[in-house]
């Protein structure tokens, strides 16, 4: 495969190629909103409760639309608006993002209630179908909604262990 991204990779390497596009703090979190929280619009992300500045939410959009995983598209009901949405190359992460959900949720101390990790965890291939159908159909509905500090999911474990 080529990198499709504009910026020169320091190497040849699959996993430095990946980091040079989706490495930052802010990208595989834009795609999340994106894969499974149904956002599409500037405003929504900014209001994702990640605390993203204006200027580097631009900036991320621009490099993921730039290494074709997002696209921009004219709103269906105002063509003024710009609906961001992931293209292939971008729903194709759907895996890599429930993986590190799953080892988020085990070995750090997260929001997450531990019964939905251990559902998707337990259903990968249907979480990850729903995600496909989600994109495809262009259904905005959440398949993950934000985890809140109210329910906190803390682990027994000390930090860097499983909760397993």
């Amino acid at each position: 495969m080529r990198n499709s991204s504009k910026v020169k990779p320091r190497s040849g390497c699959p996993v430095s190629v990946t980091l040079d596009l989706l490495g930052d703090r802010w990208s595989l979190l834009l795609v999340r909103d994106m894969m499974v929280r149904g956002y599409r619009t500037f405003r929504e992300f900014q209001r994702s409760g990640e605390g993203i500045a204006t200027n580097i939410l631009a900036d991320r959009l621009q490099r993921l639309e730039a290494g074709g995983i997002v696209m921009r598209e004219a709103a269906k009901l105002d063509g003024r608006s710009t609906h961001y949405r992931l293209t292939p190359k971008g729903i194709a992460l759907a895996p890599v993002l429930l993986e590190i959900l799953i080892w988020g949720a085990h070995y750090e101390e997260t929001d997450a209630p531990c019964g939905a990790i251990d559902a998707m965890e337990q259903n990968r291939g249907a979480v990850i179908a729903e995600a496909r159908r989600r994109w495809e159909e262009r259904d905005p509905t959440p398949l993950i909604p934000p985890f809140h500090s109210a329910s906190k999911s803390k682990s027994n474990f000390p930090k860097g262990e499983s909760r397993r």
